[in-house]
């Protein structure tokens, strides 16, 4: 099966950098571009699977962008998820006026571009394998040490079991230790928080109280021990 392409469609790199780091590890190709006019030119090129387009872009907006594309017999039926402004009803009609399938706000919740995503390609898989893996965990929060306890892991982050009161803050500064080769290797890194599990209303009610964390900064060679870890952690099952 050949992967999935993403056209991503924003005239701030610093948003398509941070979209980029939401398909970090899936089974898609990603190409960008920074206005309307380009994305156009984009899509009947490269034929992409799925498109988010961003509303406010010199030389042409996305809404004029997405009604061209839903106009062409050739490009309507490749899903359009219109990125807008949170908190602004009239962004709101124009990207469904200009015939989106969807739209998102920013900031924009990594869980909910992914899932908006997972609607318009059935095969727009979730994160890389995660394994069950207990192990205390230390972050920093207001300058202050705290702890947890990771619920599983994957090479894109963990899951940390902490009470409501003890959420992290992003972003966040991890440590915690992996056992490989006999020997236990510390870990640092930086992360986000992706997703709470609240206890008055858990999105995975088979969880315990806490935080799903994405990595956003790690050492590479750290990369290379958890890749380890998971290889050696799949000779196990």
């Amino acid at each position: 099966m050949s992967r999935k392409k993403v056209l991503l469609v924003d005239d701030v790199q610093l948003l398509l950098e941070l979209e980029k780091t939401f398909l970090k590890g899936l089974p898609v190709d990603v190409i960008e571009a920074h206005n309307g006019a380009e994305a156009i030119e984009l899509v009947h090129k490269e034929r992409p699977d799925l498109v988010y387009l961003d509303l406010n872009m010199p030389v042409m907006d996305g809404p004029t962008c997405c009604r061209i594309l839903k106009g062409d017999p050739q490009t309507k039926g490749i899903p359009i998820i219109m990125v807008t402004t949170a908190g602004k009803l009239e962004d709101e009609l124009q990207c469904r006026s200009a015939g989106c399938d969807d739209y998102i706000t920013k900031p924009i919740n990594g869980k909910l571009f992914l899932d908006k995503g997972r609607q318009c390609i059935a095969d727009f898989e979730r994160r890389k394998r995660r394994f069950s893996f207990t192990t205390d965990v230390e972050f920093l929060k207001g300058g202050e040490s705290h702890f947890g306890v990771t619920a599983d892991i994957s090479r894109g982050g963990l899951y940390i079991a902490v009470p409501t009161s003890n959420i992290p803050e992003d972003p966040v500064d991890l440590a915690f230790k992996l056992p490989l080769n006999g020997n236990n290797i510390l870990v640092a890194a930086r992360g986000r928080v992706a997703w709470h599990n609240r206890s008055d209303n858990p999105l995975k009610p088979n969880y315990p109280t806490g935080v799903g964390i994405e990595f956003v900064d790690i050492d590479p060679e750290i990369v290379k021990q958890l890749e380890h870890f998971f290889e050696e952690a799949l000779k196990d099952k």
